[in-house]
């Protein structure tokens, strides 16, 4: 089966390589790494995490994972030199390590692709896309949601636990993947209702606070969606 001018292995491959990345991007990089990709040791330690998952989950593809390292350093280097923290950027940079990936897969020599060892299995591979969509859905979520609202939380200014937005979120786009992934997307009409009943109160008496309740949660609850139903369409393509 072809895709868009892959194969049914280069699209395992893809799943592989977009796992690694999304591991080492969102599981394995601390906020410390990321608040300090400026210093080299930093970088050169990121380094190392996308190279060494991208080998294990390639099959060992050595060549091919030290050219996915370097290309990951120098785009996170640039973003760190030139970049400011906003969605845009966010977002190209996300886009710019994917794309990365996917001409990896669709321009380099067969001889740079080759595993060293049995690369992923048709069920492991299966098991990777649903946990690329998970962590695409919950962690890779979060910046984005918190660099879209960043320009309205000085005006609304959030009352609450320090960081309980930031897990609320995570929370509900998790509870969102799960609800898709298992044919049940009616129950998110549940979680609306949940969270409207629970910030009544507060959004009742404040319009701005209200307006930014809104906003948060329609864009968190969006991006999880997204993020689901595009792993239910790659899960549908890859399974002959």
């Amino acid at each position: 089966m072809t895709f868009s001018g892959l194969s049914s292995l280069d699209i395992e491959l893809l799943i592989a390589l977009v796992t690694a990345h999304l591991l080492a991007d969102f599981v394995f990089q601390t906020t410390h790494m990321v608040l300090n990709k400026r210093r080299p040791l930093i970088l050169l330690m990121h380094g190392v995490h996308v190279f060494a998952i991208t080998a294990l989950l390639s099959g060992g593809a050595m060549v091919l994972a030290l050219g996915i390292a370097l290309s990951h350093v120098a785009i996170d280097a640039i973003r760190a030199a030139y970049g400011r923290d906003t969605l845009r950027i966010y977002l190209l940079d996300q886009s710019a390590h994917i794309a990365l990936l996917f001409g990896a897969v669709l321009l380099l020599p067969v001889w740079m692709l080759e595993p060293w060892w049995p690369p992923l299995s048709a069920g492991l591979i299966q098991t990777a896309l649903v946990l690329s969509g998970l962590i695409t859905a919950t962690l890779a979520g979060g910046p984005a949601v918190g660099h879209l609202m960043a320009r309205y939380k000085s005006d609304a200014q959030p009352e609450g636990l320090e960081y309980a937005g930031r897990v609320i979120g995570l929370m509900e786009r998790g509870l969102i993947f799960l609800m898709v992934m298992i044919g049940e997307p009616s129950g998110i009409g549940f979680l609306i209702a949940a969270k409207s009943i629970l910030r009544f109160d507060t959004v009742s008496r404040d319009q701005k606070m209200s307006e930014y309740v809104i906003i948060g949660t329609l864009a968190s609850f969006g991006w999880a969606l997204a993020a689901s139903f595009a792993t239910i369409a790659v899960r549908n393509i890859t399974v002959y």
